[in-house]
């Protein structure tokens, strides 16, 4: 009934045209989802590898924050290694689960399977392959070359369906036996009970006649012209596609049996094929949800690869989608009062959601990111593709872990916007959380006149160092090209931070600052652990708050001020550095 009730409560705002974001602000508090800063509420649990047993040999490695190693580039920095016959991990099931995802990787040029036994029982075996993995060279464009440079990227995932339920409390063991010829690092296991949907309804919902990418545009194309037709539904298969689905003329709802059941796969013969959906305008209203995408990029492409590829759209729904191996799972640009929720998006070469041009009125809620190639969760108030200001949006409840370049949450302008309940670990190069107003080279909204407001941030073993030497925080605070102002972050935890836990630092052009850090407020704020590195950018790290001095050569001090109120500081090397007389912290 609590449910029913909130649902009603949005479904009548949105028909009065009321945003996404402001219906699910609107419901009353004892209505709307329980918010937790530990992130999204997805239906699989995750156990890392160094929480089970390590057997016959094997190895728990790290914690280290090395780039290339198996536990520098693992979630919590710690894994472990089968390398000989006989060794390996074993979990025990803390749920109810019929399929298994394994985080992992083997060396660059090989494919293997890992043995899996259910209460010592062979149950079946993961197939690897490195081709998704393993990059080399400088941290900003890395590419697929062993002679460009240090390898980075170097995990990647696997899924196993298996022939029967497992009961919560069974062993669930990833073993090297003779069979498998490679060396193993195992970073964790997803637990999941997966069960297939049915067609809601067989009068309103057409099904393609095969899993070809022409039989699904067909199908496509008979709902859009049928107006006796809701939409399509895509039962259990493996579907293949070389294009992208063209989405007009009407909503449509397109509804799969679930992301472990209908699954799209790009050619296994090609890569970086430009795969997923596009809508136009008339399509306004559309649905997608309950189906997986598999791509076959192994590289970044600016500009194709992107699965929601969406433009002067509104009043979307995307939920329950899984996206693996492609650039990016969304990219809207002017695309307001969407709902995006409760999707998986993993092992990307760009950014996993990326909001732009104007979006605004938009929820993104309860959805996962591991292992994005830039931003897991960015809102960009460029205005090179039309619409106006940037407003309204609230992302909530959202993980972001492992991001391998770039941050785990970034806001780049905008105001009255919300960001809370986030939970962003283990970004290997960057700052978990990026607020920058920043234009990248593009007209662009900066912060205000409204405030921007984050609030229920936790962060863990986060920042790195970038760009050619600067080192990154939990929290980065960068005032740019345009306005920087009207900030608000509240009760935010910073745990653990690689280099320090929250930075402010200014761009400088021709040897001026442009534009100052203004009206900026840090509620509640924890940050413990900031230790010295002990690498090569020792003297850049231990600050559990920096104002930084000189980020670069050609650059110079943070200029502007900030206010601290309930700021918690321990365990770190030096607790706040500001050597400048051009940026003032003022702790209440």
């Amino acid at each position: 009934m609590r449910t029913t009730l909130a649902a009603a409560l949005s479904a009548g705002l949105l028909a009065t045209g009321v945003s996404a974001a402001a219906a699910e602000e609107a419901a009353p508090a004892e209505e709307a989802p329980a918010a937790s800063a530990e992130g999204a509420d997805m239906p699989y649990t995750t156990v890392e590898a160094e929480d089970g047993t390590a057997g016959g040999g094997a190895q728990v490695v790290g914690p280290n924050r090395t780039i290339g190693d198996p536990a520098g580039e693992a979630s919590g920095r710690q894994a472990v290694t089968l390398e000989e016959t006989g060794q390996y991990v074993e979990f025990t099931a803390p749920v109810e689960t019929n399929t298994l995802v394994t985080r992992f990787s083997i060396p660059d040029g090989e494919e293997a399977t890992l043995n899996v036994y259910i209460d010592g029982e062979k149950a079946g075996a993961f197939e690897l392959t490195s081709k998704y993995a393993w990059l080399y060279g400088p941290e900003d464009a890395p590419v697929n070359d062993p002679g460009a440079g240090p390898p980075r990227h170097i995990y990647d995932e696997a899924q196993l369906m298996l022939d029967e339920t497992v009961p919560a409390g069974a062993t669930i063991r990833l073993q090297k036996d003779a069979d498998n010829t490679s060396d193993y690092a195992v970073d964790f296991v997803d637990f999941e009970k997966a069960v297939a949907a049915p067609n809601p309804d067989p009068d309103a919902y057409v099904e393609p006649d095969g899993t070809s990418h022409q039989d699904v545009q067909d199908a496509l194309d008979e709902a859009r012209m049928d107006s006796g037709v809701e939409g399509v539904y895509l039962p259990p298969g493996d579907y293949q596609t070389a294009s992208k689905f063209q989405v007009y003329g009407k909503p449509v709802k397109v509804v799969g049996a679930g992301p472990w059941f209908t699954r799209f796969h790009a050619p296994d013969d090609q890569e970086n094929t430009d795969i997923g959906f596009r809508a136009d305008q008339d399509a306004s209203g559309s649905e997608f949800s309950g189906f997986a995408y598999f791509g076959n990029y192994t590289s970044r492409v600016d500009g194709p690869g992107k699965v929601f590829d969406l433009q002067n759209v509104s009043d979307m729904r995307i939920e329950d989608i899984w996206v693996e191996h492609m650039v990016c799972f969304f990219w809207g640009s002017n695309t307001d009062d969407m709902t995006i929720r409760g999707n998986r998006i993993r092992n990307t070469f760009a950014d996993g959601l990326n909001m732009t041009n104007g979006s605004s009125g938009n929820l993104v809620a309860d959805n996962e990111a591991r292992a994005t190639g830039d931003d897991s969760f960015a809102l960009f108030s460029a205005s090179d593709a039309g619409g106006g200001e940037q407003t309204g949006n609230v992302y909530r409840n959202l993980t972001s872990k492992l991001t391998w370049r770039a941050a785990g949450l970034a806001v780049y302008g905008g105001q009255l916007n919300t960001f809370r309940d986030i939970h962003v670990a283990d970004t290997l190069v960057y700052s978990g959380v990026t607020i920058s107003s920043l234009d990248f080279g593009y007209p662009m909204h900066g912060f205000g006149p409204g405030e921007t407001t984050f609030e229920g941030l936790t962060i863990e073993r986060a920042g790195g160092h970038f760009w050619g030497g600067q080192t990154f925080p939990g929290i980065w605070l960068f005032s740019a090209s345009e306005p920087f102002q009207n900030i608000r972050v509240n009760d935010a935890r910073i745990i653990d931070p690689t280099y320090h836990g929250v930075m402010f630092q200014t761009n400088y052009v021709g040897g001026q600052p442009e534009n100052p850090i203004e009206d900026t407020v840090l509620s509640n704020i924890t940050v413990s652990g900031a230790q010295k590195s002990g690498d090569e950018y020792d003297d850049k790290s231990g600050f559990g708050i920096w104002a930084n001095e000189m980020p670069e050569p050609g650059q110079g001090p943070a200029v502007g001020q900030a206010t601290f109120r309930g700021l918690t500081l321990t365990d770190n090397a030096e607790d706040i550095r500001n050597t400048t007389d051009t940026f003032q912290i003022d702790v209440e």
